[in-house]
């Protein structure tokens, strides 16, 4: 018998360089790269340019949560255009729009025009910005679906995304600071341009539509019905994991908050960006370690158990926070609370590509990355009040909750995390599905 790609990629030891070796793997990592650089950039070029025009960081905060959170709520809809008609039908008019509704947002702040219009502009501002992680992700799952190495990309995704998220900001503020405040933003919206249509042009890599897979199913004389597949939240696991996600967020959002307000109640703010580059790279140092590893345990068992680990190193922090001023600990344990957090992000977006259909996963993956952006601003609002109202410390409280709630959901729905391919689990973790009996 013919050995296959999948055996192939079975037999050898999953890891990067196994990875990297996938087929056509290299035409849309680059360009995916580029394109998802002004997703770390919007929130943030937001900030400083209406902080310049208003004098207000409060207002700013405001406008800019206004973006992200239309982001995150119309992201799984054009994930869903995009799994239906294909990724670069969606993408090309959506980085023309995003370009404009830039350009209209920096027109209404430098135009001083009225309080309110900033914050509509900041809907369609954000609602139009392009989904380019997700949309890597489901070209991953597409070329290795039913493979161990679904695991790696995923983790290679999130070292991705981390890096991402420590490039663009900086580049944002650079630009803002040093050239012109609405500099950020012009950058934000010319690299979502270039990148976002070099990315679609790749088409040979992308999943094939669920229009294009129905119309082969029906045959080539058949016109498409109009059928529409159902969306990813319709599945009561991929609903699970959005809840997981979403107290992922929480520590993102609850931690940048309350490391500041920390820092600056023991008279020491400068320290705040090591702290929390500390906690980043406890994340990044873990997604590395998770996707070299062959793991012989199931995502569902890695799942529920690394998030308990995840709420108790939460719990650790909140609990020091209140204990005295220890600098020192409390950044060993936020780099402990980073270390947790990789694993079971990983898992989360490993596992959601065994429970959600091709024809809704680009959905799926948006909705999991609109969970996290919900989440990071639930995290920070909360941790914010907490810390103004209860003292500094008290903020820490915030992602310690919103883990807890998520935890509790794990372990109230942990069979909904079970896909339903007909008899089918994940025995011994991705690509290795077994017919057995799921009581």
């Amino acid at each position: 018998m013919e050995e296959t790609p999948r055996d192939r990629h079975s037999a050898e030891r999953p890891g990067y360089g196994q990875l990297l070796r996938t087929e056509g793997a290299w035409s849309f990592l680059v360009p995916g790269f580029l394109a998802r650089q002004p997703y770390a950039m919007l929130t943030i070029s937001i900030v400083l340019l209406v902080e310049h025009t208003t004098g207000s960081f409060g207002l700013a905060g405001a406008v800019s949560a206004t973006a992200g959170i239309s982001m995150a709520l119309i992201a799984p809809q054009s994930g869903r255009l995009a799994d239906r008609f294909g990724q670069g039908a969606v993408l090309v008019p959506q980085v023309f729009l995003h370009a404009l509704t830039i350009g209209a947002l920096v027109s209404v702040a430098l135009l001083d025009a009225p309080l309110w219009a900033l914050f509509v502009a900041a809907v369609p501002a954000g609602a139009t910005a392009p989904q380019i992680s997700p949309m890597v992700r489901a070209r991953w799952a597409a070329r290795l679906q039913g493979t161990p190495l679904m695991t790696t990309a995923a983790a290679f995704e999130s070292v991705t995304d981390e890096f991402t998220f420590v490039v663009g900001p900086v580049l944002a503020t650079a630009l803002c600071t040093g050239v012109h405040p609405a500099a950020g933003l012009a950058a934000e919206a010319g690299v979502s341009l270039v990148g976002g249509l070099v990315f679609a042009a790749q088409r040979r890599t992308q999943p094939v539509p669920a229009r294009a897979r129905h119309a082969e199913a029906q045959g080539a004389d058949t016109s498409y019905s109009g059928d529409r597949p159902p969306s990813a939240l319709a599945i009561p696991g991929a609903r699970v994991l959005i809840v997981a996600v979403l107290g992922i967020g929480t520590v993102f959002g609850g931690m940048q908050v309350s490391l500041t307000a920390f820092t600056e109640s023991i008279g020491r703010p400068g320290i705040n960006g090591v702290m929390y580059g500390v906690f980043a790279a406890g994340n990044m140092l873990a997604a590395v370690a998770v996707g070299a590893i062959r793991w012989k345990r199931g995502p569902q068992s890695r799942l529920l158990a690394g998030y308990p680990v995840l709420v108790l190193a939460a719990a650790l922090v909140a609990v020091t926070a209140q204990m005295g001023p220890w600098a020192v600990l409390l950044g060993a344990l936020g780099t402990l609370v980073g270390l947790c957090v990789a694993p079971c992000m990983i898992t989360c977006f490993t596992l959601i590509e065994t429970l959600v259909p091709a024809a809704a996963r680009t959905e799926a993956f948006t909705w999991l990355t609109g969970a996290v952006a919900l989440g990071q601003a639930a995290g920070s609002t909360v941790a914010g009040q907490l810390a103004d109202h209860s003292g500094a410390g008290s903020g820490f409280f915030a992602p310690l909750a919103g883990t807890v709630l998520a935890l509790l959901v794990l372990l109230l729905f942990r069979k909904a995390l079970h896909p339903a391919h007909g008899g089918l689990v994940a025995a011994r973790g991705l690509g290795h599905r077994t017919r057995v009996s799921v009581d």
